[in-house]
């Protein structure tokens, strides 16, 4: 009787998956200098030429495990954001404890995220995965706009200094100028000076 092949890493048809699970692995643990698409084949168990059917080069991996990251990013910020009955400074706290919290648990891979250096036939799925992370805090901020909850002007630059600070918060974080823990515990206080800003009251 011959022996029982040896199970493969991931289920039929979920290779392109297994390759980028096995690859964010690798970023966490060694960097994106560290990837390769012959050592993604040898950790995956797989073909030298298997991963070249998903990903055509090695920019090609990182725009997808970009777009992975932000498909996770958006999903949790949709579903943080959906709290309409709630007051505005619980309702961007929840968005910003979902957006550090997704940045304290993949420093790495957001720093990936944010990289300028894209292939071009990735560019405008990136381009459009930003502009959904950046729509759920827009929405907020139009939305208390139309309450007269904070002050009138372009949506747009009201949301990027919000969305600054608390990206800011992400790579003081990643660089440990800050404590994780401390700093997502005291992020009522921060969200609460971002919305009610530095002058004396």
């Amino acid at each position: 009787m011959s022996p029982m092949p040896t199970p493969r890493p991931y289920h039929h048809g979920d290779l392109r998956a297994a390759l980028l699970t096995s690859a964010e692995r690798t970023l966490r643990e060694k960097g994106a200098g560290a990837l390769s698409l012959r050592e993604l084949a040898r950790d995956t168990g797989v073909s030298h030429a298997a991963p070249g059917r998903h990903f055509k080069d090695k920019q090609a991996l990182l725009d997808a495990l970009a777009l992975d990251g932000y498909e996770r990013l958006n999903q949790s910020l949709t579903t943080a954001g959906a709290l309409p009955a709630h007051s505005l400074e619980e309702r961007m706290t929840a968005l910003a404890r979902a957006y550090l919290g997704f940045a304290v648990d993949h420093p790495e891979l957001l720093e990936l995220m944010f990289a300028r250096k894209h292939h071009p036939d990735s560019s405008a799925q990136l381009a459009e995965a930003v502009e959904r992370s950046l729509g759920t805090f827009m929405g907020l901020v139009a939305d208390a706009q139309e309450r007269g909850e904070i002050v009138q002007g372009d949506p747009e630059q009201v949301t990027t200094v919000a969305a600054a600070s608390l990206h800011g918060l992400a790579a003081l974080i990643a660089g440990c100028a800050l404590d994780a823990e401390q700093t997502l515990a005291g992020l009522d206080a921060h969200v609460h000076l971002l919305l009610h800003g530095l002058k004396p009251r």
